[in-house]
């Protein structure tokens, strides 16, 4: 059932109508009460004739809304619910039974406002998230520190921003160090720790230390301002069952009309009185309406997609909920996405001297080096607190090493074809262990002096949450665990040992990636997870299209069907639990709303079911949909 719309009122402020269509819904049914309640005092009091106007005025109130609604409706060639029961109403008065009319516009117009607030609490949960931005900010312009509206901030000012203050804007940390809650956009309960060069957003919480941030983005394009346009897109986005019940609705609206007109010729046929077959045609109008139909599968989207963008989890619709819910084969990009997508050292190798020596040697050098492989050296010696030194003299080998003097000694750091061009000796045994890590999916780094002094081991390593994530999804039912990297099949198995996958395509290029997934497609619903760049044309292609670890990042958004803003893997498995309870409490809607109906209709042919009664039961089924779809706003999936 459509909440109803409210025309705009010429002359009103935007804030001045917003309260109006808060107010309206609910005081339609309490002042239609009111004249029902006066009516039916009258009319002991006085007889009918006195009591007309209040009910006449109870209609008003109660059926106002459901006429502008129905008059919309009617302009575009349509026909909805709120036109059966106006229907009804005015039969019921015809017949003089304005007490029973009354009572359907009071429970038709109850039940409205229960859906329009119920719906909007939904809407709330969202939009609660714009009121984590303060509404101002502490800029430093020109030397000069001064308290500014978020709206006036421009991308490249500096911003102060103390312990405990919410962050007013996107931006980059300048100067400062602490912890900031980022529980509002990722969904993760653990504060991340941010250093210059840190990215934050606006709406987290700076816990410790005061911070400096140079802002990137305007008001408007936060990330937090997109999460909410993204999920107001797919609130207004319906699912395909609930597009199909809509094309339903039309027709089937159509249909209860023209039902009623042949079950009052029917019982005329019968020769029953022309007020008794009246009656049961209009009762009919009433009860076969599909109102807890209409709105079963739109109560429930709504009250998945809250849930689950408070958790870091944006659906772009209900499409994607209903299709997620049938997943039979993941896909995994690898770098970024099964991997952390930087290269670190993970074993520590000396053949001349200790694990410090090796890394003092190795680090200092490789400080001076832009290469990623260095930057991983050096933080691996920044990690176990090793002071390095400055090299004396420094020479880069582009894509084989680099060379230079550090305290005194000349020291060579690179590939085993670069030592052995430096003449370095390289034993049988070394040479073994070489293999030994590059089968591991691991690249070598050799440390020298004037001799080897030992090896270091770098690979871009695992997510701690890639293989809990992966038992996850197996204990889920999902059959097919497929990996897809761009990297060699020997760093492909390396990974692919660990994790226990499925089926592994290494070598490809992001189109080849496209055309894995296409064939993958062919036989089962396909849930493609990477990074939302270099993946766009698999995410594209795939039933469901997952980028992960969004925050901040435009092209993650815009390419995915699913977003998971933070880097937690297992957050897919809590979209999926999501999206099958979401598909399981829409068939028990809709089925619960048919029977409903169905057992209406009956009593209505055979027990000549009073009209008070079937709008009841009508309103009341429509009720406990909506009820039971808002019950998805408490849902919480277990984490495997």
């Amino acid at each position: 059932m459509a909440v109803q719309a409210w025309p705009a009122q010429p002359g009103r402020t935007a804030e001045q109508r917003s309260r109006l269509r808060q107010i309206i819904p609910g005081a339609q049914p309490a002042l239609c009460a009111f004249f029902l309640i006066a009516a039916t005092i009258v009319e002991r009091l006085a007889g009918d004739p006195a009591a007309l106007p209040l009910h006449v005025l109870a209609y008003v109130a109660g059926g106002t809304g459901s006429a502008i609604t129905a008059w919309e409706v009617l302009r575009h060639r349509r026909v909805d619910v709120n036109l059966l029961m106006l229907l009804a109403a005015v039969g019921a008065a015809t017949l003089g039974q304005w007490g029973e009319g009354g009572i359907l516009l009071f429970l038709f117009s109850l039940s409205n406002a229960m859906e329009f607030y119920a719906v909007g609490r939904t809407r709330r949960a969202i939009r609660a998230l714009l009121a984590l931005r303060p509404p101002e900010a502490l800029v430093r312009r020109d030397g000069q520190e001064a308290v500014v509206a978020i709206e006036d901030l421009r991308v490249g000012d500096l911003i102060i921003v103390r312990p405990a203050e919410r962050l007013p804007a996107d931006g980059v940390v300048e100067r400062g160090a602490s912890s900031i809650d980022q529980s509002s956009i990722t969904g993760e309960s653990m504060p991340v720790d941010v250093v210059p060069g840190s990215p934050v957003f606006a709406g987290t919480i700076n816990q410790r230390g005061s911070l400096e941030i140079r802002v990137t983005k305007g008001a408007e394009d936060t990330t937090i301002a997109r999460i909410i346009a993204m999920v107001e897109q797919a609130q207004s986005t319906q699912a395909p069952s609930q597009r199909l019940i809509d094309r339903f609705g039309q027709v089937y609206a159509v249909v209860v009309i023209l039902g009623a007109m042949v079950t009052y010729g029917v019982f005329i046929s019968l020769a029953f009185p022309h007020a008794a077959a009246f009656y049961r045609a209009i009762t009919l109008l009433v009860v076969a309406s599909p109102c807890a139909l209409v709105i079963a599968t739109p109560a429930t989207v709504l009250s998945a997609i809250a849930n689950a963008a408070r958790r870091g989890i944006l659906f772009k619709g209900g499409v994607y909920i209903e299709r997620l819910a049938d997943a039979g084969t993941v896909v995994f990009d690898k770098t970024g996405t099964l991997t952390v997508g930087r290269p670190a050292v993970t074993d520590v190798i000396p053949l001349a001297g200790s694990e410090q020596d090796l890394l003092v040697a190795a680090g200092s050098l490789e400080q001076r080096s832009e290469h990623a492989l260095a930057e991983a050296v050096v933080a691996a010696c920044r990690a176990r607190g090793i002071d390095l030194v400055e090299p004396e003299l420094f020479e880069s080998v582009t894509g084989r090493g680099v060379r230079g003097v550090v305290a005194g000694q000349r020291v060579r750091v690179g590939s085993e074809q670069f030592m052995r061009d430096e003449g370095v000796d390289i034993a049988a045994e070394v040479a073994d262990r070489l293999n030994g890590l590059r089968g591991q999916g691991k690249v070598p780094i050799l440390v020298a002096n004037t001799g080897l002094l030992g090896v270091l081991g770098v690979a871009d390593t695992l997510r701690p949450q890639a293989e809990p994530a992966i038992r996850a999804l197996r204990a889920l039912g999902v059959t097919r665990i497929v990996l897809l990297t761009g990297d060699h099949l020997q760093v492909a198995n390396a990974i692919a040992g660990h994790l226990g996958v499925d089926e592994i395509h290494a070598g490809l290029l992001p189109n080849q990636k496209a055309e894995v997934v296409k064939t993958l497609t062919q036989e089962a619903v396909v849930v493609m997870v990477g990074d939302g760049v270099n993946d766009a044309p698999a995410l594209a292609t795939a039933d469901v299209g997952v980028a992960m670890g969004a925050a901040g990042t435009d092209a993650a958004m815009e390419t995915a069907d699913l977003v998971l803003m933070g880097d937690d893997l297992s957050r897919l498995s809590e979209a999926i639990q999501l999206s099958r309870r979401a598909k399981r409490v829409i068939r028990q809607n809709l089925i619960f709303a048919a029977a409903v109906i169905a057992a209406l209709i009956v009593l209505t042919f055979s027990q000549g079911l009073r009209l008070a009664l079937g709008v009841v039961g009508h309103e009341g089924s429509t009720v406990l949909v909506v009820l039971n779809g808002l019950r998805l706003l408490g849902f919480r999936a277990t984490r495997g």
